[in-house]
């Protein structure tokens, strides 16, 4: 068995598989992206175990969890590790680096497995996850796709990705679309750690010699937070603006939010939110068009009340090189036309 310490993120790659032993829990929470969770005990068996470390005899919780671990890692190479070949070099991390990740890292490399255990575990992944996001924004240079709400600037990210562009898709990796209505049908978002993780996983796997195309955010998306450094790199990065007509925008727009069409309560709940800021009167407004299904009506009004005034103010205030703008128009919301737009941009 080998020690993996002081890891960087491109050894992280280099493995065939990446086991996580810690509970389901634990790995909701955060893991390294990619990882598989193999738990070598569940939540309820680490907190039985724990309880009898502390309350009764931490030699009868190493007794008992000794025997629980073993059943565990039994049934993980039954169930999963069976069919792996000889040459297949998994790592194996903990919470820590200790006894759990040792005992399953122990099994596999008596087999033969080329295994190596993570030292220090997830705590020291965490660690490394913090500090690169500290330096790896400022090795990139960015591409800021700026635009009011509706003119298509995911569409457009999704179509540089599938020509090869370097994308970092925020509101992806976030399940929301930064916006008051932003949260996605049947979607939670990831915790803050994960968002962190994901990011930091995807920038590491880029090319610092070629742009990143990344959407103009506010720095929170839903719940979550933009890491300051990658927010501070965006604001000085050079800026790309998608225009559109406001019958392409409301086409877009009836798209991405069609599952309110079909939850007005829904909707209406999350404009109440926005009471404060225009008033019962507007509010009010917004619920008349609702109830009559003036979907049309409703979206234009929210972009010239809401909508767009956030954007102007937002991009005036963060954005320093906003006005060295580069324009695009988006002539249709069809795929099509996305695809094409991306391929300028690309080769501009």
């Amino acid at each position: 068995m080998k020690i993996l310490s002081s890891p960087t993120l491109a050894q992280l790659s280099e493995f065939d598989e990446i086991i996580d032993v810690r509970s389901p829990s634990e790995f909701k929470a955060d893991h390294i992206p990619g990882a598989s969770n193999h738990p070598v005990l569940n939540d309820e068996e680490r907190d039985r175990v724990g309880t009898l470390y502390v309350q009764e005899s931490p030699f009868l919780a190493k007794k008992i969890g000794a025997a629980i671990v073993s059943r565990n890692i039994a049934l993980h190479l039954e169930n999963s590790f069976l069919n792996k070949p000889k040459t297949w070099r998994p790592l194996v991390y903990c919470w820590r680096g200790g006894k759990r990740s040792g005992a399953m890292a122990h099994i596999l490399s008596e087999i033969g497995w080329q295994t190596t255990r993570l030292e220090g575990g997830y705590k020291a992944y965490r660690k490394m996850v913090l500090d690169a996001l500290e330096v790896l924004p400022g090795h990139f240079e960015f591409r800021v796709i700026c635009g009011p709400t509706g003119c298509g600037k995911s569409r457009l990210l999704d179509a540089l990705s599938k020509l090869d562009g370097q994308v970092l898709d925020l509101e992806k990796i976030a399940r929301h679309r930064g916006s008051v209505l932003g949260k996605m049908p049947g979607q939670a978002q990831p915790s803050q750690k994960y968002f962190e993780s994901c990011i930091c996983s995807i920038l590491s796997g880029f090319d610092p010699g070629r742009p990143v195309y990344i959407e103009s955010e506010s720095k929170k998306i839903g719940n979550l937070r933009v890491p300051q450094a990658l927010m501070e790199a965006m604001w000085k990065s050079r800026c790309i603006r998608l225009d559109a007509t406001i019958a392409v925008r409301n086409a877009i727009l009836a798209e991405d939010y069609r599952h309110f069409f079909s939850q007005p309560e829904a909707l209406v709940e999350k404009l109440e939110c926005l009471a404060p800021l225009h008033g019962r009167e507007t509010i009010d407004s917004w619920k008349a068009m609702i109830d009559h299904c003036e979907w049309d009506n409703l979206i234009a009004s929210l972009l010239e009340k809401h909508y767009d005034p956030a954007y102007r103010k937002s991009i005036e205030q963060h954005y320093t090189r906003h006005s060295e703008l580069s324009v695009a128009e988006v002539p249709s919301p069809e795929e099509s036309a996305f695809t094409a737009l991306a391929g300028k941009i690309r080769a501009d």
